[in-house]
C-alpha cells in the first residue's frame, strides 16, 4: 500500500507541474500537506492506501491540526489540498472516493493587505539616493515595484530583454509561469533608464554569472527576494513609515492607491496578474476603511454623532437649532 500512496502523489505532482503549470511554492505547499495527510491515515490505519482513506480519517487529521494551533487558513488550505487530490484520482479513475467531499472549508478572515499612504510611499522611494550603480539599481527596484505592482519575485527573475524603456512597459514572469505586459509610469521608467546605463558601467570589463539578469548585486549575480526584503526594511526604517514596509506591502499600495484614484477592479486584476477578482476585491475593504476613516476626522456629522454617544448632546431631549 505504501508504493500506491507513492505512485499517487508522484502522478498528482507531475499533474500540478506539468499540466496546471503551477507555481514550484504551490506545488511543494501541497505536496507536504498530503504526506502530512498520508502519515495521519498510516498512523491509524497500518498500510492504509489512498483508496482506503474515509471521512474520519480526515476529520482526525483536521482535528489534530486544531490541537497543534494551526489557523483557520493554514486548515482550510490543508482541506482543499486533500480534496483536488482525489478529484484528481477520482479524474484518473484511480478510485471513486472523495473522503473530504462532504467536510465543509472553515470560514476565516482573510487579513486586510497592509499598505502605505501615498506620503509614505513618495517618502519611502525620494530616500533612495541616487548616488551611484547600486543605488540607481536600487531606485529602479523600488520604483517599478510600486510603478507596477509586481511581486518580488517577478522583479527579481527579470531580464534585460523585459524592459521596453520606449514604451514603458515591462514583461513579466509570474505565478504558473504566466506572462503579462505591466505599464510603469514615468519615474519607473527614468529610474529603469538611469540604471541600465550604470549597469553597462558597472559590467564593463567583468564577468557576470548571468549576463541576462536585470537586476544584479555588487558580485554580478542575480539579486535574492530576501536582499530585496533586508532593502525594504532598512529603507522603511529611514523613511519612517508607520509600520515596516515590505516588498509586498508596495504591491499592495500600488493596487489601493489605484483604486483610491479611480481605476476599475478588473484593471487593477489584470496589472496585478491575480486569477480570481475576489482576490482584488480585498483593496475595496482596504479603501472602504480608509474612507471612514477619513470621515470620521473631517466630516461635522462624524463628530456631532460621536458627541451624541457620549452623552454630550442636548440633554433637554429637544431637537437641535439648525
Amino acid at each position: 500500500m505504501a508504493d500506491s500512496w507513492k505512485h499517487c502523489l508522484d502522478a498528482w505532482e507531475e499533474y500540478m507541474k506539468v499540466e496546471r503549470n503551477m507555481a514550484q511554492n504551490t506545488v511543494v505547499a501541497y505536496m507536504r500537506d498530503l504526506c502530512e495527510f498520508r502519515d495521519c491515515v498510516e498512523k491509524i490505519s497500518p498500510g492504509a492506501g489512498p483508496d482506503e482513506a474515509t471521512t474520519l480519517m480526515v476529520r482526525s487529521f483536521l482535528a489534530g491540526l486544531g490541537r497543534h494551533r494551526n489557523t483557520a487558513s493554514t486548515i482550510a488550505r490543508k482541506l482543499a489540498s486533500i480534496r483536488g487530490f482525489y478529484r484528481f484520482l477520482n479524474r484518473r479513475k484511480i478510485t471513486d472516493i472523495n473522503p473530504a467531499s462532504s467536510l465543509r472549508i472553515p470560514r476565516y478572515n482573510r487579513p486586510i493587505p497592509s499598505f502605505l499612504t501615498v506620503d509614505e510611499a513618495f517618502r519611502l522611494l525620494d530616500n533612495v539616493k541616487q548616488s551611484d550603480a547600486l543605488a540607481l539599481r536600487d531606485a529602479a527596484l523600488l520604483e517599478l515595484l510600486y510603478g507596477g505592482g509586481l511581486r518580488v519575485s517577478e522583479a527579481v527573475g527579470m531580464n534585460m530583454d523585459c524592459v521596453d524603456i520606449e514604451r514603458g512597459l515591462v514583461k513579466v514572469r509570474g505565478k504558473g509561469d504566466k506572462e503579462r505586459i505591466v505599464p510603469v509610469g514615468p519615474p519607473a521608467v527614468r529610474a529603469l533608464g538611469l540604471y541600465i546605463a550604470a549597469r553597462k558601467l558597472m559590467l564593463k570589463g567583468r564577468s557576470t554569472e548571468e549576463p541576462d539578469a536585470l537586476f544584479l548585486n555588487r558580485n554580478g549575480k542575480r539579486l535574492s527576494a530576501r536582499w530585496v526584503q533586508k532593502l525594504m526594511r532598512k529603507k522603511s526604517i529611514q523613511a519612517g513609515t508607520r509600520s515596516i514596509a515590505t516588498p509586498h506591502s508596495l504591491r499592495h499600495s500600488c493596487a489601493t492607491h489605484l483604486l483610491d484614484g479611480g481605476a476599475d477592479l478588473r484593471g487593477i486584476q489584470e496589472l496585478l496578474g491575480h486569477v480570481s477578482l475576489s482576490t482584488t476585491q480585498r483593496y475595496t475593504h482596504v479603501s472602504i476603511d480608509g474612507l471612514m476613516a477619513v470621515y470620521d476626522k473631517a466630516h461635522p456629522l462624524a463628530h456631532r454623532k460621536s458627541q451624541d454617544k457620549g452623552g454630550t448632546g442636548n440633554d433637554t431631549g429637544e431637537a437641535d437649532d439648525e
